[in-house]
Formats: C-alpha cells, sequence, structure tokens
C-alpha cells in the first residue's frame, strides 16, 4: 500500500465493502428522496419543453451574415445553369443565333455572379481555398466545384463564339482545326453542369438550420430549378430574334408553370407558423409580386410570344420573377432566423405528434 501527501483530504471510506444496491433499494438509507447528503439533489426541476420559449427572446439559430450579393448570386447562377442548357439544345438543332446569344448571356451571368459572390466572401482567395479539398456532404464544397467547372466550360464556349464574332482573328494558328471538336466538348461540359449548377443551391440553403430554409427542402430545389429556366428563356427571348427563340419560349412556359405547382406545394407543405414568413412583410410583397408576373411572363411567352415585342417584354417580366423569387426566399430565411418563435413552435409541434403517434422511448421525447 503506497501513501501520499494528499491522503488526508481524501474523504472517509465507506467500512467494510459497499453492498451492491438492489433494484427498489432507495437512495439514502431508505429515506424518501434520498436525503442523507450522500448523493445531489437536483437543483433545478425538470424542463417543461411545451412552456418553452427562449433565452430572454432571443433568437435561437444565428442568422447567416450574408448580404444581399448572396440572393444575387442565387439569381444569377440559375439564370447562368439555363443559359448552358439553352446553347446546347441550340447547338444540336443548328440555331446559331440562339446558341451565340445563350452562350454569351450565360458568361455573363456567372462572371456578374461570381463578383457577388467574391464580394460577399470580402477576398477572392477564400474561394479558391474552398477549391483546396472535395468534400461530398458538404454542399458548399460541391457547390465551389460545380461553380468552378461550369465557369470553365462557359468560358470556352464565350471565347469560341468572340472569335466567330471578331471573324476568326485570334492567332490560334494549328490549334484552330480543333475548334469543332472543342466547340461540341465544352458545350456539352457547360450543359451538363447547368442544373446541378441552378439546383446546388437550394440544397446549401436547405442544409442549413433556418426555419424557413430548412422547413422547405423538399420542395426548394424545384423551385428554384424552375425559376432559372424561366429566367434563362426570358433572357435568350430578349437578345434572340423570334424565328430562332423557339426553344427558349418553350423552356420559359414550362418554368413559369412548374415554378408556379412547386410554390404552391411548398406553401402548402410548410409548417403553418414558419409559412408566414412567406407572406408578411419585404418577404411576402416580392414574392406575391413574383408570382403575378410568373403567370403574366408565362402567358405572353405562349400566346403571343412570336411578336418581337411582346417576347421581350415577357422575358423581362420572367427575369424580374425570378429574381424576386430568390430575394423573397432569402429575406423569409434572415427573418425567421432572428424571430425565435420560427424555431421554437414547430419543435413543439413536432415533439406533441411524436407523442400522440405513440413514440416516447428516443431521446427527444423523453427530453421533458
Amino acid at each position: 500500500m503506497t501513501t501520499s501527501d494528499f491522503d488526508s483530504f481524501r474523504p472517509p471510506a465507506f467500512g467494510g465493502r459497499r453492498r451492491r444496491r438492489k433494484a427498489g433499494d432507495q437512495v439514502g438509507g431508505g429515506r424518501p428522496g434520498g436525503g442523507d447528503g450522500s448523493r445531489e439533489m437536483p437543483m433545478v426541476p425538470d424542463v417543461d419543453v411545451a412552456a418553452f420559449d427562449s433565452y430572454y427572446g432571443r433568437n435561437v439559430v444565428k442568422p447567416p451574415p450574408w448580404g444581399h450579393e448572396i440572393p444575387a448570386y442565387l439569381f444569377l447562377g440559375g439564370v447562368a445553369g439555363g443559359s448552358g442548357l439553352i446553347a446546347a439544345g441550340a447547338q444540336f438543332t443548328r440555331r446559331p443565333t440562339l446558341r451565340r446569344n445563350a452562350r454569351l448571356g450565360a458568361i455573363t451571368a456567372i462572371g456578374l455572379g461570381s463578383i457577388a459572390l467574391v464580394k460577399d466572401l470580402g477576398r477572392p482567395e477564400r474561394f479558391l481555398n474552398m477549391l483546396r479539398t472535395v468534400k461530398v456532404t458538404s454542399p458548399m464544397s460541391i457547390g465551389s466545384w460545380i461553380l468552378a467547372l461550369y465557369s470553365a466550360g462557359a468560358g470556352v464556349t464565350a471565347a469560341i463564339e468572340v472569335d466567330r464574332l471578331t471573324g476568326s482573328r485570334f492567332p490560334l494558328g494549328p490549334l484552330r482545326r480543333l475548334i469543332p471538336a472543342v466547340d461540341v466538348g465544352a458545350g456539352l461540359w457547360a450543359a451538363a453542369f447547368g442544373p446541378p449548377l441552378a439546383a446546388y443551391t437550394a440544397v446549401l440553403l436547405a442544409d442549413t438550420a433556418n426555419p424557413t430554409w430548412n422547413a422547405a427542402k423538399d420542395e426548394l430545389p424545384f423551385v428554384f430549378v424552375s425559376s432559372a429556366t424561366l429566367a434563362s428563356g426570358g433572357l435568350a427571348m430578349i437578345t434572340t430574334p423570334v424565328a430562332e427563340a423557339g426553344p427558349a419560349r418553350t423552356l420559359a412556359v414550362l418554368g413559369a408553370a412548374v415554378e408556379t405547382v412547386a410554390t404552391k406545394a411548398l406553401h402548402r407543405n410548410m409548417d403553418p407558423t414558419v409559412a408566414e414568413t412567406l407572406h408578411h412583410g419585404s418577404a411576402g410583397k416580392m414574392l406575391k409580386i413574383s408570382e403575378i408576373l410568373t403567370v403574366a411572363g408565362g402567358l405572353g411567352a405562349l400566346l403571343a410570344g412570336r411578336n418581337r415585342a411582346v417576347a421581350v417584354a415577357s422575358g423581362v417580366t420572367l427575369l424580374a420573377a425570378s429574381a424576386l423569387t430568390r430575394f423573397g426566399i432569402f429575406e423569409a430565411g434572415i427573418h425567421s432566423a432572428k424571430d425565435p418563435k420560427y424555431t421554437i413552435e414547430p419543435q413543439k409541434r413536432r415533439l406533441a405528434a411524436r407523442r400522440a403517434a405513440g413514440i416516447t422511448d428516443d431521446s427527444i421525447t423523453t427530453a421533458g
């Protein structure tokens, strides 16, 4: 047996071997509550989860520190992704004007969107740092690579179109004979990464703890992709003569129809408390105007899209509708994070529903 200078500070040991407590024995020598001091008594009563609000009314979820550059990027990325698809379709249906305009529109949109993204990040190298690794479980990591890979294809196709516009004056030398193969390959490359570019931002928002964005996780990708479709179709209707803009009109009408249905489903399936953020304040106004513009632009493209003036007006309307959708959903999410009721009240209802269904043996239902 060893001794130590600190033995005098040890609590007194029990005499003899400690008896193993049997089931049903009470703590503290059989006295109710075990008040013999041998064990600590709980100083705080159990929390009533149903009555819990928040600490002094403070928000439970921290609002993201994003400015308006982020919804601008969400909108421009969608336009770029849809334009890549339109350009590929025009390439294989021999519509050179539509192909050229869609490609130039794509590189312009993704260029402006990248500027907005870098401005929000603060320094360009922060975006480059996100490309140092690939994390398949992170929508932000995968989204960064989608943006980079799409931009590469869109940049090549745009350069080819500029070369054609300048009368093939780029000093390419013997490499010029490779342009037809590169043209087809880069066009397909941009078209392949166009839909993921339009959709990943919805997954990125829904993957957060933000009450509005997370509650819309099932419908938000459909809303964003259809919004990108109608916006890119609208841009092509503005820049391209009606003789070649037929596929763009079709895509715009399809996008307007799908977004209308997806938006209704989003409102219907969300928790009623969280859905308030989509109906009130500046977000509610933007989303309401967006719904009206989507229907008006889609009908204009469907019924009178062969008229040049109507086509341009419908295209502008659809672009505005898509932008308001992104900004409205963004503002609704920011508002929901600042008010604790949009986090707590849905949690109370989910807890009550689980208990009503007889689920009482997990860490969620037994917490209260």
